[in-house]
């Protein structure tokens, strides 16, 4: 019974995660369909651009609910069960980055999934783990954001820094260890899904952000 429930919990969470918010938030908002704009992604970045602050603000925060409600539903149905909780959190990342409900056929005939990144899922996932890491992984990644400037290293940092807090927390032996596998793994899954960012930013033109647009502006004026 047993098997079955975790089963059926972790079906959930990839749905929850695949259910494309920030289409519907665009769609609604300006008519648009985001996975025309820009990258093509359905995440809060894309978002912004496509349809402006609010809408941007409004799907960040609801992809990152997916990612906590798929750990609390665990929690909640199966408490106890750390591995899974760390999985359904990993999977709601999955399913935002290769959502079922985006399957569709490319140039060449081929189905491919669409989605986001998954930065705004990762964090709640790690809110689901731990609800104060939303006061400490938030704001650090916004700091990252402005300062380095490069929204696909702020969306990368965000798995790196649950690693990192879940990593501390493991050592005072406040939270099991289990989660920092999901800051681990959830790493390689953002880092997958923005290799086109991470190439951008080896040859040097990945698209900036934050202060350092500024001071470009300023020194070329």
């Amino acid at each position: 019974m047993q098997i079955l429930l975790n089963a059926a919990l972790l079906a959930a969470a990839y749905l929850l995660g695949a259910i494309p918010i920030g289409l519907f938030v665009v769609k609604w908002l300006s008519g648009e369909d985001v996975r025309t704009v820009e990258s093509g992604r359905t995440g809060g970045t894309n978002v912004f651009r496509a349809a402006g602050v609010l809408p941007g603000a409004i799907t960040i925060f609801l992809d990152g609910f997916k990612g906590t409600l798929s750990v609390w539903l665990v929690l909640l149905l199966a408490p106890g069960s750390d591995w899974i909780a760390v999985i359904a959190a990993l999977l709601a990342i999955i399913g935002h980055n290769y959502s079922i409900f985006l399957l569709e056929r490319d140039n060449h005939g081929r189905l491919r999934f669409r989605g986001g990144a998954g930065g705004a899922t990762c964090a709640g996932g790690s809110v689901g783990l731990w609800f104060p890491s939303l006061f400490i992984i938030a704001p650090l990644a916004l700091v990252i954001l402005y300062f380095v400037g490069y929204a696909s290293v702020a969306t990368m940092s965000i798995a790196l820094l649950s690693m990192l807090l879940f990593a501390i927390r493991a050592w005072m032996g406040a939270s099991p260890w289990e989660y920092v596998f999901y800051g681990f793994f959830s790493f390689f899954l953002l880092a997958w899904s923005l290799r086109p960012n991470i190439r951008r930013l080896i040859q040097g033109n990945e698209r900036m952000v934050g202060w350092r647009v500024k001071k470009k502006k300023n020194s070329q004026s």
